[in-house]
């Protein structure tokens, strides 16, 4: 059962609320007992925490949570995935619910892991995709998409121009909505990082997790998976979660601290440029209850961080050094100490260009 998160309305299966709300899944599903898990299956060793059965999994998760000595911090590795980004842990849980709920034919908009990820697993389940993409995507992400079967339909405009001609297909019932920022069986699988991470760590939640901050996928679902390992009696606190958001599209900075001075526009970072995040308010909400905060980051910020993390060894795509760079923004700031235990995803390949 979906329940709204602005109205309480409920329903069987829907993308969005009628108030125009989230949804939500209704119950956390939650387990008995002290952790017992398997990390041979993946993150799906934490099925009992997940709403829906693995019928649709490449092996995925368990990624690496290793130590960034130049970082003063641990980097957990979502490059390593099947499709290359941590988009896979959403991926594998709404195509299994997809198979759960009878769909022949997933639609999904994204700038390119998103979609990548939901075509391969709808490939995997036998389903039917069509992955809408901005006229400019980078090539070697649609070529992921084509390899696996799904249709890409180019749209012109913005980031919103894209969201907006895929909702008008889902609409016109042309196909379910595999929506990363809508669709609730995503979150669930990206909450799966935060059980990784305590399971990795012994159960010790670490002072602070920081992430990219675009639709918030990887954020809520942080947010989420501590609050039900903490909800389960497996840990006993949340970690602040720090948001990093490109300039010129940051909208939960500006919700937090006023408009961004200057009118500069990170470029770079094109994995987030996301004006009108579909969760704000949960986003916002979740940045209240940790003591969490949201900075913005220039493009020479990260472009710079990215020049550091390949000379380490961490071969990411451009995306992913807005959290370690936003890590050394907070430190300077003095919003982290410089004994704080952190952890950082890195959040896609640089194999993708």
């Amino acid at each position: 059962m979906l329940e709204c998160s602005v109205c309480g309305d409920t329903y069987e299966d829907r993308w969005r609320c009628t108030c125009g709300g989230p949804l939500d899944f209704a119950h956390q599903p939650l387990p008995d007992g002290d952790p017992t898990i398997d990390a041979r299956n993946g993150l799906w060793a934490f099925e009992d925490f997940l709403p829906t059965e693995p019928s649709v999994t490449l092996g995925e998760g368990f990624t690496p949570l290793v130590a960034a000595n130049d970082w003063d911090c641990d980097f957990k590795l979502e490059y390593v995935f099947p499709t290359g980004s941590f988009k896979d842990r959403g991926a594998t849980t709404t195509l299994s619910y997809a198979v759960e709920r009878g769909v022949d034919h997933v639609l999904e908009d994204s700038s390119g892991n998103a979609g990548a990820a939901i075509a391969t697993y709808a490939a995997r389940a036998g389903i039917e995709a069509t992955i809408f993409v901005p006229a400019g995507v980078k090539e070697s992400k649609v070529k992921a998409i084509r390899r696996a079967g799904a249709t890409v339909e180019r749209i012109d405009g913005g980031r919103q121009a894209v969201t907006d001609a895929c909702i008008d297909a889902v609409e016109a019932g042309e196909g379910w909505y595999a929506s990363h920022a809508w669709n609730p069986a995503f979150f669930a699988g990206t909450a799966t990082i935060a059980y990784e991470i305590a399971a990795q760590r012994d159960w010790e939640v670490p002072d602070a997790v920081v992430t990219p901050l675009g639709h918030g996928t990887l954020f809520l679902g942080a947010y989420r998976g501590f609050r039900a390992l903490l909800e389960a009696g497996w840990t006993d606190r949340m970690p602040r979660l720090l948001g990093a958001q490109a300039a010129g599209y940051a909208p939960i900075v500006e919700a937090l601290h006023g408009p961004e001075g200057g009118n500069e526009k990170n470029e770079v970072a094109d994995g987030i440029q996301i004006s009108q995040p579909a969760r704000k308010d949960q986003i916002l909400e979740a940045i209240e209850e940790t003591d969490g905060d949201a900075i913005a980051l220039s493009e020479k910020a990260v472009a710079v961080e990215l020049d550091r993390l390949h000379a380490a060894g961490f071969y990411t795509e451009p995306t992913c050094a807005v959290a370690p760079a936003a890590l050394r923004e907070y430190r300077e700031r003095g919003v982290l100490g410089p004994g704080a235990d952190v952890v950082v995803p890195l959040t896609g390949s640089g194999l993708k260009g």
